[in-house]
């Protein structure tokens, strides 16, 4: 697909100017809440992380449901603990479609979107332009370009409350790892490492056959935005399809919102300015992107604009870690799962995935630290009252954790990776103007195609 670069431009309103007409005004939909208000939630993708998310809000108004798989959903609120879920997935009204449902529904003042990464920008569009609070499971888009279009929507449309599921970003650590960084306990940092495990579903692996879908799976639904028809395989649907190009965003997409979040945010990075992904065997050697990723990448993001002096942020996913720092303290260990490292001129500090167990490594870092005030607030619950955050603040008793206006450049940043690595090159990237620079063709990596009836 060709970018109009002149729709890049103008950033997200160049973007949010070329949606077309809004089926409804959304402020016209966007009913206030008041502190004592429960609120009406649909939520599209119900099984797997949806139910999750949704196990945390039944003290709400759940009354309608999407999910193309209603038995994975019922396997997903089997377990006796989540018994109030499966009474209010009970009583809510069914749908496979979600169009169908914001299109049907005027009684909803909020959805939860879950579904695989590919549906999220669109679900979300279709959601926001009918005046409904948005909470997206990361990462927010798919692409460069959906994340513009949704921080356009959110600009324009002030009285929404969106949050992305990255629910480390209401942890208590690691808004203290954020502090202490900004702080200058480990003083000026030029150097990050970030890792992960991920993936733990199928890459690098050669795209299977197609088979039968169940008869409880709605295929053609599931696809959705897809505009590749490769037919089912249990390796794409439910879980794996983070792994494949078409659907997911492979590791990068998955953990990134996670881990990347707090040096994004700690150090001000901004956008980066290069990138270069190096990784194993693309799924299809000959023909990478039509297929699955490669079990292994490093990317390096440079980070020339951000607020202290560039930066390099280095990422290794695939069970690859960087070399352990000297001068850890006794009994400390990187985690395999996951974690950051941020390199100071005196000293470091690493924390896990989700911030938490912040450990400091160095002489004196952690009298600095101790005398580092708090300056952010805390969010009730933690990273466990994330999903309420959301409900607080659609009824104005608390700030929103982690908004579109938050979530987007950091989605941008996350995915910068995917293309670089598609691009097989470093990218050089402009990000006031949203365009790579010195690889034309990589710009299309920025963008995709859309299945007809299913466009942004």
């Amino acid at each position: 697909m060709t970018i109009d670069r002149r729709s890049w431009l103008g950033g997200a309103a160049a973007m949010a100017a070329g949606l077309g007409a809004t089926p409804v005004p959304a402020a016209a939909r966007t009913r206030r809440r008041g502190a004592n208000d429960r609120v009406n939630l649909a939520v599209i993708g119900a099984g797997g992380m949806g139910a999750s998310n949704m196990a945390n809000l039944t003290s709400q108004n759940i009354v309608a449901m999407c999910d193309v798989d209603l038995a994975h959903v019922a396997k997903s609120v089997s377990d006796p603990k989540r018994a109030a879920l499966k009474a209010a997935y009970d009583k809510a009204e069914k749908y496979s479609d979600y169009r169908r449902m914001l299109d049907t529904r005027t009684d909803l003042d909020a959805v939860v979107i879950a579904a695989p990464d590919h549906h999220h920008a669109v679900a979300a569009k279709w959601a926001m332009q009918r005046g409904l609070h948005v909470y997206v499971q990361k990462p927010l888009t798919y692409t460069v370009r959906e994340g513009r279009v949704l921080a356009g929507l959110a600009r324009d449309n002030a009285k929404l409350v969106t949050q992305m599921g990255n629910q480390g970003h209401s942890g208590d650590d690691g808004r203290r790892a954020v502090e202490i960084l900004r702080g200058g306990a480990i003083g000026r940092v030029r150097e990050v490492q970030v890792w992960t495990n991920r993936p733990i579903w199928s890459q690098g692996v050669a795209r299977p056959d197609a088979v039968a879908a169940p008869a409880s799976l709605d295929w053609e639904a599931w696809r959705g935005p897809a505009p590749v028809d490769w037919g089912y395989n249990p390796m794409y649907a439910h879980f794996n399809w983070r792994g494949w190009a078409p659907f997911g965003t492979g590791a990068l997409g998955d953990m990134g919102a996670h881990l990347v979040d707090f040096p994004v945010w700690a150090l001000e990075l901004g956008l980066p300015t290069r990138v270069e992904t190096r990784h194993s065997v693309w799924g299809s050697p000959k023909n990478p992107g039509d297929g699955s990723y490669p079990l292994a990448t490093v990317t390096y993001f440079d980070f020339g604009n951000a607020k202290g002096g560039p930066i390099r942020m280095t990422w290794y996913d695939g069970g690859l870690m960087p070399p352990t720092p000297l001068g850890m303290p006794a009994g400390a260990r990187m985690d395999p799962g996951g974690g950051v490292l941020y390199i100071g001129d005196q000293g470091m500090l690493m924390h896990e995935t989700y911030g938490e167990k912040p450990t400091l490594i160095g002489d004196g870092v952690a009298e600095r630290a101790q005398a580092v005030a708090q300056t952010l607030p805390r969010i009730q619950g933690g990273m466990g009252g994330h999903e309420m955050n959301w409900i607080r603040a659609i009824r104005g008793q608390e700030a929103i954790s982690s908004p579109f206006a938050t979530a987007v450049p950091l989605t941008e940043t996350m995915l910068l990776g995917v293309v670089a690595l598609k691009a097989g090159q470093p990218i050089d990237y402009d990000g006031a103007a949203s365009r790579v620079t010195n690889v034309a063709d990589a710009n299309r990596y920025l963008d995709r195609e859309y299945r007809k009836g299913w466009e942004l």
